[in-house]
C-alpha cells in the first residue's frame, strides 16, 4: 500500500505524479478576501515572480521578495523576512484601524 504522501504528491516534489499532479487553484485566488502576504525568494523552489502574481489576484495582497532567501527564508533571509512580516501586520493593522477591509 502507497503512503498517504505518495497517493497525493507522487514519489517526491521534483518527480510529481500523484493525484494533486493536475491541481489547480490559480482562478480561485480573486475570491480571497482577508489579507494575504505571499513570500518570493531568489533561491526558492518556488518561481518568485509566480509568488508576484499570486499577491496581485487576491483581493488585500501583498508581495514580500527575500532576495538571499530560499524556501526558508525566514531562516536565511531572517531581517528582510521579517521587517516584510512586520510592515505587513502594520499595514494590515493601520488599515483596520481606518475601517478599512483593504490594505
Amino acid at each position: 500500500m502507497r503512503c498517504l504522501y505518495e497517493y497525493m504528491q507522487g514519489p517526491s516534489e521534483f518527480v510529481p505524479g500523484g493525484i494533486l499532479q493536475k491541481w489547480d487553484r490559480w482562478d480561485d485566488l480573486k475570491q480571497l478576501t482577508v489579507p494575504t502576504l505571499t513570500v518570493g525568494a531568489k533561491y526558492d523552489t518556488m518561481n518568485p515572480e509566480e509568488m508576484k502574481e499570486m499577491s496581485q489576484l487576491v483581493q488585500n495582497g501583498q508581495y514580500l521578495y527575500c532576495p538571499n532567501g530560499s524556501h526558508l527564508a525566514m531562516w536565511d533571509d531572517q531581517q528582510v523576512f521579517m521587517d516584510g512580516v512586520i510592515k505587513f501586520i502594520k499595514d494590515v493593522d493601520a488599515a483596520q484601524a481606518k475601517g478599512k477591509t483593504a490594505i
